[in-house]
């Protein structure tokens, strides 16, 4: 098959499998996919790479040489974090705040527990500190909420401190004092200070500003979002120079690109790493605004379900909301992450039964890539989700990873009898769909606590299923949920990589500031406010500018839309506004800016709306700006609809599958050779090398002018 000069390769590093994506010129794309390798992501990556290359029988190092752009999303900084194999830190902070590494937030003794454990305080703990106590020294010195300073910095304290942490070795310094947000002039006396410590003993040891990377208010956020960038990013950034070097050793003529968390690609070397840790699903949310777009509809539910993890998030009203202070390994950060919750479901999943009694659980272990599910014969010793369903016949066992992996259903049939099956007293097919409906149970769970904190009715969305295990699962998770559709796609196992490929280079900026807009403020208190709106704006958007340039972009192909983060004076949580311009040039503007606030307040507080301007007035608490170059993008291809019966080459027989606690003798389809128009009733499976789609006795499914799988539940 003749292709164009491909020009964007897209990489999903998942903890179980890495996802790739090679799109051309014209949007066309090809899919591929390889075990993830977490001690070199690099042999993940090229492996990837290849069965998508080989798709399109290209030879690799050519098509490096032609690619534009390449971006990666991988778990390199994510594991060092988990695993606590960072760098050794030293931290100073103002005097008195020395604990605060220990005391953290009330919250963080609690996240990610279990709802059981989250009821009692007995399970409460915070989590390990990534400095301890006795490398963590205090500097007398303190400014005031508006920049003032009250004490000046002793700096001879600094000095000591350094010594002092010098003396343990440390492999990173950190520097964060109290409201440098508003001036950071005492973390630069303590950094010169430091500065002049280190060049006397010769040593080399990077600083890190608290100021620098996220000058925002929120001191415990602030503290942690540095001692992470300054513990984990060094050997993630290692890890991305790493697939990066082994990208150009086959041709890659310019730099890689990765994904932030608020969805926007950067250069590898971006000084703010920390913020493409929870990069991972973003990339999905994208693609799922991308595809809705594109057939119509503005309200999307992601479900990502993976050999890991299971993703969800929502696109309302083509809107996908930020969540500026999420958690990262029982750390809150204040880093602007689109909002995703996520939970340990996913084929690698791990299932138990108590010994004792009996009692049955799910994960939230997976057996990941290495060693894998029983069935693998990798050496994995516990029955996972994937085991069961390769027990239950919904797995093909020649064709997984396109074959490339040859399942041993009777070792998995094994396992799961004696761990799953003769404890519970159960046939182990039986067991195995109890396994199996569990899953599925939270999966739908969680689908249902989204879509209650969005106050919108079921009934406007469409559900987009994805990831390497979405398509087997979703008949039953998306099933009695009230969605006005429900979808899938070919690529589904690479959906969050081609939703990379859908992002624009984009850096995002904002700083703190505390701006009062009352019922009754005066024209030129106004006029004041204005000012200082749009000084920040001005200096952001320089700054943003500067960044990109940097990176090799034209400062004229760059966008920059400011952004407002505004409440209710009085009130606790910021609603984050689009400025209705780029400048406040009148007051007209500037009331355009907070009605733009009210609009959005009752979409989202329907109830509470009545709470008014005239009782409160406003308060700004953020000012901030989106800086965006546009780039190449996939393009899904649209063809006509055709009959509904598949041509007799897509069909592959017929396999038994367990399904409601009765064999089925289901039609087997394969996936690439489905044509827009076909219609697909059940029980049938329908299998691609990446993933698998299983349609039980009553549903069926269709394939729309763009090759999506709309699935339709029956009765």
């Amino acid at each position: 098959m003749e292709q164009s000069t491909p020009l964007v390769l897209g990489i999903d590093a998942g903890g179980t499998m890495t996802d790739t994506i090679l799109v051309d010129k014209q949007g066309n794309f090809a899919v591929g996919k390889a075990p993830t390798t977490p001690g070199h992501e690099a042999e993940g990556f090229m492996e990837s790479a290849r069965d998508a290359t080989d798709l399109w029988n290209l030879d690799t190092n050519k098509t490096f040489e032609e690619l534009e752009v390449i971006l990666y999303s991988g778990t390199g900084m994510l594991n060092t974090l988990l695993s606590r194999t960072g760098k050794r830190l030293g931290l100073i902070v103002t005097r008195g705040m020395e604990d605060a590494v220990l005391m953290g937030r009330g919250l963080q003794s609690w996240s990610g527990y279990s709802y059981p454990d989250r009821l009692h305080a007995v399970t409460h703990a915070h989590p390990d500190p990534l400095v301890p106590r006795s490398r963590v020294r205090g500097v007398t010195e303190r400014v005031d909420q508006f920049g003032q300073v009250v004490i000046p910095a002793y700096e001879h304290e600094a000095v000591n401190g350094v010594k002092e942490l010098l003396n343990q070795d440390i492999e990173a310094l950190c520097i964060c004092c109290m409201y440098s947000h508003v001036n950071p002039e005492h973390e630069w006396q303590i950094g010169e200070a430091a500065r002049r410590v280190l060049a006397e003993n010769d040593v080399d040891v990077p600083i890190y500003f608290s100021h620098q990377l996220r000058p925002i208010i929120r001191e415990q956020s602030r503290l942690n979002s540095t001692l992470i960038e300054a513990y984990a990013t060094a050997q993630g950034r290692d890890q991305l120079l790493g697939v990066e070097a082994a990208a150009k050793q086959h041709g890659f003529p310019h730099s890689m690109q990765t994904m932030l968390s608020y969805g926007g690609l950067a250069n590898v070397r971006y000084p703010r790493l920390h913020e493409t840790m929870i990069s991972g699903p973003v990339g999905g949310l994208l693609g799922a605004k991308h595809v809705g777009e594109l057939v119509g509809t503005d309200s999307v539910i992601v479900s990502d379900m993976g050999g890991t993890s299971f993703d969800i998030g929502a696109v309302t009203r083509g809107k996908i909301p930020i969540d500026d202070e999420p958690t990262l390994a029982r750390f809150k950060l204040n880093l602007p992450t689109l909002a995703m919750d996520t939970i340990g479901a996913g084929g690698g999943t791990i299932v138990k039964v108590d010994p004792y009694t009996h009692k049955v659980s799910l994960g939230p272990e997976s057996a990941g890539s290495v060693p894998g599910p029983v069935a693998m014969d990798m050496g994995g010793t516990e029955p996972t989700i994937a085991d069961c369903d390769a027990v239950m016949g919904r797995l093909n066992p020649d064709n997984f990873l396109g074959g490339k992996v040859q399942l041993n259903i009777e070792k998995a049939k094994q396992v799961l009898q004696e761990k799953v099956a003769d404890p519970l007293g159960v046939d182990v097919y039986e067991a195995a769909e109890g396994m199996v409906n569990l899953l599925e149970m939270e999966a739908r769970s969680s689908i249902e606590s989204i879509i209650s904190t969005q106050g919108v009715d079921p009934s406007e969305y469409h559900l987009m299923s994805y990831g390497g295990s979405g398509p087997l699962h979703m008949a039953e998770y998306s099933r009695g949920l009230g969605f006005s559709g429900v979808m899938t796609f070919p690529f589904a196992a690479a959906f969050s990589a081609f939703g990379c490929t859908t992002a624009d280079y984009l850096h995002r900026h904002s700083q703190s500031v505390h701006i009062m807009i009352g019922p009754e403020t005066s024209e030129q208190d106004r006029g004041e406010v204005r000012w200082q709106i749009n000084k920040i704006w001005d200096d952001l958007d320089a700054h943003a500018r500067s960044e990109l340039v940097a990176e090799g972009h034209d400062s004229e192909a760059v966008t920059c839309e400011p952004f407002a983060m505004m409440r209710y004076t009085g009130q606790l949580e910021d609603v984050e506004v689009t400025a209705p311009a780029t400048k406040l040039e009148s007051d007209d503007d500037l009331d355009r800016l907070t009605q733009a606030f009210e609009t959005l307040y009752e979409t989202i507080n329907r109830s509470a709306s009545s709470y008014g301007e005239a009782e409160a007035g406003f308060t700004i608490m953020e000012l901030g700006l989106s800086a965006r170059v546009e780039k190449v993008k996939p393009e899904l291809t649209r063809r006509p609809l055709g009959a509904a019966e598949p041509k007799p080459k897509a069909n592959k027989g017929t396999r038994a599958m367990y399904y409601n606690r009765d064999w089925h003798e289901a039609q087997l389809w394969e996936m690439d050779m489905l044509e827009p128009g076909n219609v697909l009733e059940g029980p049938a499976i329908v299998e691609h090398p990446a993933t698998t789609l299983v349609i039980p006795s009553g549903d069926r499914v269709r394939l729309d002018e763009w090759t999506i799988l709309h699935y339709e539940h029956g009765d």
